[in-house]
């Protein structure tokens, strides 16, 4: 059985340490704040303040990322250092040329580098992916997507709504077409109704043209204190022979030209690994995984195009990050 070490036992690290405890997947715990260890009880897993001692005294297969994100770099390089794989949780950085070095990185020296990306994960949206590459709508045309939710948390960095969650809608946007951002126009703002906090940025409307001629439209804000959306959004796909439509718990399909819908609220049953077992089951097969890192920086690319745009007030190109192929020995 594989072994990881994790790093950072804050809110979204409990969660990791819960889940990679339940499986019998860990081997250490690492957290610079000496009094998070009182989270693990009487659990036995040694516990580290110190990563690379960490790294000296355990024995690992894999290290599981998941401290703030101004410390994933230092992170990652630790762990690329010794030739572990690493799972980590997004942003790479909120640097996005370090973000590309990093990747840079692992691709070259062959590292298994994967970011636990999980909307596109989803059971609902798995089936909706389905029903598109089956060609229930034909080709697709546009995707729209809505999301509304009041989500004011406590965080260790200035919270920014397209860096914090509209990344995860920008990933299903990639996911669900199959095509990749080729100019974009985006507005941020903060609502007068929004709480005031300095750097923080909570609404943005978005625009995208992709390859094929697919229009995106994205319509976000972390501030609204109406009917919450899920978390993936009210989701809108036009395709050349129907729709797709994912709001609240169901999925619901419309043919052109035909009167009678079919919808879906039951997703048990639907195949929707989640990405830890996606990682491990990569490291078994010796294949890159689904939300790779490589692949992930092209997500990442379409959220730093849409600041620039916002920056710039109108439309620009994305360019596609280039990160390089493995070196051969």
């Amino acid at each position: 059985m594989r072994k990881a070490i994790l790093v950072g036992l804050g809110s979204a690290g409990y969660s990791w340490y819960k889940r990679l405890k339940a499986q019998g997947l860990l081997a250490a715990v690492v957290e610079t704040v000496p009094a998070m260890r009182e989270k693990m009880g009487t659990d036995p897993y040694p516990f580290y303040t110190s990563l690379e001692e960490a790294l000296e005294r355990e024995q690992a297969d894999f290290l599981v990322n998941v401290t703030s994100p101004s410390a994933h770099t230092i992170v990652n390089h630790a762990a690329f250092d010794r030739r572990l794989p690493v799972l980590c949780e997004k942003p790479i950085a909120f640097d996005y040329e370090e973000s590309v070095e990093v990747v840079s990185r692992a691709v070259r020296e062959g590292i298994p580098f994967m970011i636990a990306e999980n909307y596109r994960r989803f059971p609902a949206i798995r089936l909706m992916k389905r029903k598109i590459d089956e060609g229930a709508i034909g080709c697709v045309s546009s995707i729209d997507i809505r999301f509304l939710r009041y989500h004011r948390v406590e965080r260790q960095y200035r919270v920014q709504l397209l860096d914090d969650i509209g990344v995860h809608h920008f990933d299903l946007i990639r996911y669900l077409t199959g095509a990749e951002g080729t100019r974009i126009c985006a507005r941020q703002y903060n609502p007068n109704h929004g709480w005031q906090e300095p750097g923080a940025v909570l609404n943005a409307d978005v625009w995208i043209e992709l390859e094929g001629g697919i229009r995106a439209g994205y319509t976000g804000s972390i501030a609204s204190s109406g009917e919450q959306t899920p978390w993936s959004g009210h989701i809108r796909i036009e395709g050349t022979e129907g729709s797709l439509e994912l709001g609240g718990q169901a999925l619901t399909l419309r043919r052109a030209r035909e009167e009678k819908t079919e919808s879906w609220d039951d997703f048990t049953g639907v195949h929707a690994p989640d990405t830890l077992s996606d990682f491990l089951q990569s490291l078994t097969d010796g294949l890159e995984p689904e939300t790779s890192a490589r692949d992930y920086i092209r997500t990442q690319a379409l959220v730093q195009a849409a600041k620039q745009s916002a920056e710039a007030e109108g439309w620009i190109d994305v360019v596609q990050p280039v990160v390089g192929e493995r070196l051969r020995a």
